[in-house]
């Protein structure tokens, strides 16, 4: 399921998994392969979903600023993956 953020970003760490990550911000659009030591950023209002790649499971640290304001921050937006 793909969203975007109202009002916070977020910083990525991957520990574990390989996947990959699809960010769109504007005209700019990509897609990341992930694996352990990557870090990568969703800044305000960026459409974003990841999925996992790999055989173990995908495992990542995040962190929000500002703090998560509560369930009214995710917007819903299309999928990138079906």
């Amino acid at each position: 399921m793909a969203v975007a953020h109202r009002t916070v970003e977020e910083v990525w760490y991957f520990i574990q998994g390989q996947g990959q990550v699809w960010r769109k911000c504007e005209a700019a659009e990509s897609v990341v392969e992930v694996e352990p030591g990557v870090s990568l950023s969703i800044e305000v209002g960026t459409h974003f979903q990841f999925r996992n790649t790999g055989d173990d499971d995908l495992c990542f640290v995040i962190v929000t600023m500002p703090p998560w304001p509560g369930e009214q921050e995710a917007v819903r937006v299309d999928d990138y993956w079906k």
